[in-house]
């Protein structure tokens, strides 16, 4: 079975849309969604009712979800206090995003197990300990077999860094961080997924990464309104650092 992975919208939908019809032209079979649906994005509100409307998907809530869907004052200052733009963000996420579309971020899973082909998956958004832990590129592989130590899936897909990646255990399992759709960290800046081919108890795996109308996402979001909306806009069109 082909299946693709996705995570980090983050309201985009010029990248989403282009991500979609190459899942279509790839001919996946199903698709997993790791979260960060809607936050610091040029269209929010229209991200999470696309996700919404999948009800085929398989997804799971990121850290941004929960920020909205969850929220209360202690997270604003937790944000606030690292990433002042994100935090002037979320606050116009707050009073942006309706109680309907808050009530499906809410209630999302903080992750999500299943079985295809015999391949035990876990789904996650940062990792198996946290939903805003990071798997980055070059780590120690023990550190990353901590992350990993209680759980026993054979293939762990996570988001949350907006840069791919990949790892193998010594116990055999395969760790991929899948990349961003809405705001990759790539040094050209394209929508990253995962197609992973799984079938009769293995697997493989690839990262596809696709160009889209980033010029027409930053504009969109330059519509937005809330302070530092510029610097993600710049994120789009030429990635410089993960957070501001």
């Amino acid at each position: 079975m082909k299946i693709a992975v996705i995570s980090d919208l983050h309201g985009n939908m010029q990248a989403l849309e282009s991500v979609i019809e190459d899942i279509k032209e790839q001919n996946c079979e199903k698709v997993l969604c790791l979260g960060d649906l809607a936050m610091a994005g040029p269209q929010p509100r229209m991200a999470i009712d696309f996700i919404k409307e999948q009800t085929d998907w398989e997804v799971i809530q990121g850290n941004t979800d929960k920020l909205i869907g969850d929220f209360c004052p202690e997270y604003m200052e937790d944000v606030k206090a690292s990433y002042p733009v994100m935090a002037n963000a979320l606050a116009e996420e707050i009073s942006f995003i309706e109680d309907g579309r808050k009530e499906y971020l809410r209630t999302l899973p903080a992750n999500k197990t299943l079985t295809i082909e015999g391949v035990k998956i876990l789904m996650v958004h940062g990792s198996p300990r946290r939903n805003n832990e990071d798997i980055m590129p070059d780590m120690p592989i023990s550190k990353i077999e901590e992350m990993c130590k209680d759980t026993d899936a054979d293939l762990i897909f996570c988001g949350h860094t907006h840069i791919p990646c990949g790892y193998q255990t010594n116990k055999k399992q395969t760790i991929v961080n899948v990349g961003s759709v809405g705001r990759p960290m790539t040094e050209d800046a394209k929508a990253c997924y995962v197609i992973a081919n799984i079938e009769n108890g293995g697997f493989s795996i690839e990262h596809r990464f696709l160009d889209y109308d980033r010029k027409l996402a930053a504009e969109l979001l330059m519509q937005r309104t809330f302070e530092g909306r510029d610097k993600i806009a710049q994120l789009l069109l030429h990635p410089t650092q993960r957070h501001v």
